[in-house]
């Protein structure tokens, strides 16, 4: 038995419907749905959502752990949210916010201009800090890897967009010969 799937998902302050194959969460920061596998069973009760699977079949098993993780970060999305920060370093590196988007000026020859997806905030915290939350954990996620992938951190001097909790190995600059 899966010892993630076997965990009861506890729900407070939380709407829960299930129409068919579709689960609907809704909280205080919005509403979440999730198709959910044919072959998983998930119940839902006054105090907790219970998910269970029919057999012992690999796809089965698998679909188990997944679906108990993915209904549990949706009913923590809709109550607590979630929330990632970037650190922009370098001279010069800057972000600023602009109406529903953020300006970004790192390196290149012109700055670049994101617009979040709808359900998506970001924040400029300070000039060289960047916090993007919402009640989605998968498009938070991207959300902060498509503005890293702006400027990657680079190994030599650590300049670039970086994740607050990311450690860049540094390497060893040229060494002068003779």
């Amino acid at each position: 038995m899966s010892r993630i799937g076997k965990k009861p998902i506890p729900i407070k302050d939380v709407t829960v419907t299930k129409d068919g194959n579709l689960l609907k969460v809704k909280g205080k920061l919005g509403e979440l749905q999730m198709e959910i596998h044919p072959n998983i069973n998930v119940e839902v009760t006054k105090e907790e959502i219970i998910v269970t699977r029919p057999n012992d079949e690999k796809q089965n098993r698998a679909l188990h752990g997944l679906t108990r993780s993915l209904i549990n970060n949706m009913v923590v999305g809709v109550t607590e949210g979630f929330s990632k920060t970037l650190d922009i370093v370098g001279v010069g590196y800057r972000a600023e916010a602009k109406g529903n988007g953020v300006l970004l000026t790192i390196g290149y020859s012109h700055p670049i201009f994101f617009i979040p997806p709808e359900g998506i905030k970001v924040e400029v915290v300070t000039p060289n800090q960047l916090k993007i939350s919402g009640s989605d954990k998968e498009l938070v996620g991207l959300v902060a890897a498509k503005i890293r992938s702006f400027r990657k951190p680079e190994p030599y001097k650590g300049k670039g967009i970086k994740y607050s909790n990311e450690v860049i190995i540094r390497k060893a600059g040229k060494t002068a010969g003779k």
